[in-house]
Parts: structure tokens; C-alpha cells; sequence
């Protein structure tokens, strides 16, 4: 049968505080968010792989203490004085790496916050003394931080990842086909986003369901983590 061809939309995530999947490898950082009025300098810096939630903690977050969300990579370009008049949440720091004006920008935005009795949120990938960050000052300040780490999942984990990431797109596969995944995708975040938006965009191709059986064809022809 010809497949068709299918229109890959992506599912639109529920980001509140109760769709956040709470296990031993996240459980410390969400308690953290939760209780953001007791940081230490109130500040926190939260570190985990891609996909690991953090964007996800970090509307959490954005929810709790009515703060701003910035893009580390945009901050050159904004008004920091003004971002500094509230609470304000910089996500992935990490990408900042040889760009001196936005780590100049990210410092002034960090003193400034600080300065005004706000809290200020810092995400990134990795540990953050390897990011990259060669302006002497940011780098002590953000060793000075908190540290928060979201660590990659266990088997329930995935496998409740999975069934989200499914019910995001409006998918309801079979257990055995979240079991099957769990044992044969990367254990990572990101590997089962790629293993779920393919299956998605392949059952739209084929007007099937999500089958274990087409997971197997996709796995095995060497698709995403497979």
C-alpha cells in the first residue's frame, strides 16, 4: 500500500505543575522549584540533559513566582534593567560559550536582579564549569550557585515519559508498545521525544495505529535510537 504523506505536527506539551513527572532522578529539583522562596541568594541553577525537563520546571517555576523566561542566546539585544524589575528565569546558559556580550549581558542581568531582591533562575546542559564561560566574573558567580541536576530516567520513568509525550499528540498505544520502547530506545529524554514524534508522523503516513509492530519496522530500519 502507498503510504501518504503526513503532516509531522507537533503535539503541544502540558507544561503545568501537575503533567511534571516526579521520580527519584528529578524529585530534588522539583522540590527545589517548589520551594524557590528559601534559595540560597536567590538564585538556583538547574542542570540536566537535553530533554530532561528543564524547560518544563522551568514554566513551573514561571507559574509559582510570576517571573519572565529569557533565552540566555537573546539577552545582548534585550533590556536588561527592565528584565531586572522582576523575577526572571535564563534558560540555557550553556550556550553562551565564546560570546562575550551576552556573558556581559548575563552578568549585569545577574547583579542587577540580585540587586533588586528578585530571584533569578539559570538553566543549562551539563555541569555548568563546563560551559564555556571565559568572563571571569559570570564564572564566579555562577559557581557560587545552587546547583539542581536532573538526572537521565529509570525504566518507570521512560516509560511514564513515553505515555505523556503519546498523550500530548493525542496517542493512546498499547502498554506493550511503551514496555517495548522502554527496552529498546536511548534512556534518554530526547530518545524517546524522536522515537515518539516518528511513530506519530509514521502512523499518520500509513493511517494506522501506534503498534509495537510498527515500532519494531521503525527500530529496526534503523530509526531514532533504534
Amino acid at each position: 500500500m502507498a503510504e501518504q504523506l503526513g503532516f509531522d505536527l507537533p503535539g503541544v506539551p502540558a507544561l503545568g505543575r501537575a503533567d511534571f513527572l516526579v521520580a527519584p532522578s528529578n524529585a530534588v529539583a522539583i522540590a527545589m522549584i517548589e520551594g524557590w522562596q528559601g534559595w540560597s541568594g536567590r538564585k538556583l541553577l538547574l542542570s540536566g540533559p537535553e530533554g530532561s525537563g528543564k524547560t518544563h520546571l522551568t514554566q513551573v517555576w514561571a507559574g509559582l513566582s510570576g517571573a519572565q523566561v529569557v533565552a540566555a542566546q537573546d539577552l545582548a539585544a534585550a533590556d536588561v534593567p527592565l528584565l531586572a524589575t522582576g523575577h526572571i528565569a535564563v534558560e540555557d546558559v550553556h550556550l553562551l560559550s565564546g560570546n562575550s556580550a551576552e556573558q556581559t549581558a548575563l552578568f549585569h542581568l545577574h547583579n542587577m536582579v540580585l540587586a533588586e531582591g528578585n530571584s533569578l533562575l539559570l538553566t543549562g546542559c551539563g555541569a555548568p564549569a563546563h560551559w564555556g564561560i571565559d568572563l571571569p566574573d559570570l564564572a564566579s558567580r555562577l559557581a557560587g550557585t545552587t546547583v539542581a541536576q536532573l538526572e537521565p530516567p529509570d525504566d518507570a520513568l521512560l516509560a511514564a515519559l513515553l505515555a505523556k509525550l503519546f498523550s500530548d499528540r493525542q496517542l493512546s498505544p498499547k502498554p506493550e508498545v511503551i514496555s517495548y520502547l522502554v527496552r529498546r530506545i536511548d534512556r534518554s529524554f530526547a530518545g524517546a521525544r524522536e522515537i515518539v514524534a516518528a511513530l506519530d508522523a509514521a502512523s499518520l503516513a500509513r493511517k494506522c495505529a501506534v503498534t509495537r509492530g510498527l515500532a519494531a519496522t521503525l527500530l529496526d530500519k534503523g530509526g531514532p535510537s533504534g
